[in-house]
């Protein structure tokens, strides 16, 4: 049996792990408040209905906990599991509750019962991504209080993982309220007000079971308009900028008596999604699009130059990284070829939906005028994110739109012909499948084996990786400089006396 803890084969007690991890807790009467400019504004409070990644942005590992968790290398470290064995076959994961966790609405414990009503709730009532990752599950049983197993139908490398970000978290099974506009977990800060599409502000619970943060009141600030959300930390009304959406702002911070600014990578693959059902189901005219984009140049004029060029779903910090922007190089002449090749018909322009972010309006001014240029009609139209949401990732409503996917190791997405991609290769399913089985090893070779296939069949295009770009006031301290997970993680911040 693999045991794991926070130090490899140790097994702390509670009170040692305390003693060891935590700082003195901040004073009830500390003033320490905290303001965090954001983009996109969570729809709602339940990641289990709702595909917004604003929602674990905010919530993940803040208000809502899981049984572990990743670190900022990607290493797996316990949470509210003390501590997990995984049978030698890989069916079977057997969770032993930290004893001391407990829920914020009435510090009652956290128990089995409730990780079995939460993840089953998750693979149930989910939505399809999240039921897709809970797919492996065949049992959650509560062995005893503070014990849970978990057992499989078959080994899969990527379930751990997944449960350490949104198919994980834990709820309050007895709190009795509407997830969607309540929260109730068992993280240091509580949802203490929240107006939709403005501001989220979270309060710290002074009893937290664990590590109490040095905050006591966080307030996430959500700014649709980049200048606003850049004006309001050069006028002193934020501590944090926490992702910086006009990188061409940057030398407005190069103050150093004033601002930090950090500058990392996430996971956040800006795709320029293909329908692949509809007008793009040539594959032709997917390789057009690619030939006809400059990267660079896209990345220069868009995002002043910040950010990395990709190539595929995979950013260069999964083990099965491989450099494949070589694979279409700018090539207008070549585009235009292919669009002639496949017939393409004029009168029927291509619809290219995007939501209201930035980087996704900017880009697709880009690509809307390079695509024109070799031969293709465009029409572009912009939508709210909750719009996007609902017409574009569900419906699949549109020929072409621009996000960027902040989920950890996405690539499988290729593999569920559902998806709003509706990319139907059975090789590449076959492939996702086998490595989920595999060893890691054999995980590595044919995730790598799929991303290219992916790229060379153009089922999408990868735009740039974007960068992790915050600006926040000198004082601050803890920041993570790579963004690892979908949570802004709040518990490791302070101010500098």
């Amino acid at each position: 049996m693999k045991r794991r803890t926070a130090l490899g084969m140790i097994a702390l007690t509670p009170a040692a792990a305390a003693a060891m991890f935590s700082c003195a807790p901040p004073s009830a009467e500390d003033d320490t408040t905290l303001l965090v400019g954001a983009t996109l504004a969570p729809p709602m409070l339940d990641p289990v209905v709702n595909d917004a990644a604003s929602i674990p942005q905010a919530l993940l590992y803040n208000v809502y906990e899981t049984l572990v968790k990743l670190d900022d290398n990607g290493e797996m470290q316990p949470l509210l599991a003390s501590s997990w064995e995984i049978s030698p076959e890989r069916t079977s994961y057997t969770f032993h509750l930290d004893e001391r966790a407990t829920f914020a609405s009435d510090n009652r414990a956290v128990t089995a019962e409730d990780v079995v009503w939460s993840l089953e709730r998750t693979r149930t009532e989910g939505r399809a991504v999240l039921k897709n990752e809970m797919s492996p599950v065949d049992t959650i049983e509560a062995t005893d209080e503070r014990t849970v197993t978990v057992t499989l139908t078959r080994p899969s490398n990527s379930w751990l993982y997944a449960i350490t970000s949104t198919s994980g978290f834990i709820y309050d099974s007895k709190a009795g309220v509407d997830f969607a506009s309540q929260a109730a977990g068992s993280g240091p800060y509580t949802v203490q007000s929240w107006a939709p599409g403005s501001d989220l502000v979270l309060s710290r619970r002074d009893d937290y079971w664990g590590p109490v943060p040095y905050f006591s009141e966080v307030t996430l600030r959500y700014f649709a308009d980049a200048n606003s959300q850049n004006s309001a930390m050069l006028s002193g009304q934020l501590d944090i900028l926490s992702s910086l959406q006009a990188p061409q702002a940057l030398p407005q911070f190069d103050d150093r008596e004033r601002f930090a600014v950090i500058e990392g990578t996430t996971q956040g693959e800006v795709v320029m999604a293909f329908n692949n059902s509809g007008i793009l189901k040539d594959k032709r005219l997917r390789q057009a699009i690619r030939h006809a984009v400059d990267h660079q140049a896209l990345l220069d004029t868009v995002w002043a130059g910040h950010g990395t060029l990709i190539g595929s779903m995979v950013p260069p910090t999964d083990p099965w990284y491989e450099d494949l922007t070589g694979l279409y190089p700018y090539d207008p002449t070549k585009a235009s070829e292919l669009v002639e090749e496949a017939g393409y018909d004029r009168s029927t322009p291509l619809r290219m939906r995007l939501p209201v972010v930035p980087y996704a309006t900017a880009s697709g001014q880009f690509v809307a005028s390079a695509l024109r240029d070799v031969g293709f009609q465009v029409k572009v139209e912009e939508l709210d994110f909750a719009r996007w949401l609902d017409q574009v990732l569900v419906s699949a409503d549109y020929d072409l739109s621009i996000v960027s996917h902040v989920e950890p190791r996405d690539l499988v997405k290729f593999a569920d012909p559902t998806y709003y991609w509706r990319y139907d290769n059975p090789t590449v399913q076959e492939l996702v499948a086998e490595a989920d089985t595999g060893t890691e090893e054999e995980q590595r070779d044919k995730m790598a084996e799929a991303a290219r296939i992916i790229s060379e069949d153009a089922a999408s295009d990868w735009l740039f990786l974007l960068p992790n770009l915050a600006v926040t006031t000198p004082d601050i301290r803890g920041i993570r400089q790579n963004a690892t997970t979908l949570s802004f993680d709040l518990t490791t911040l302070s101010r500098e006396a």
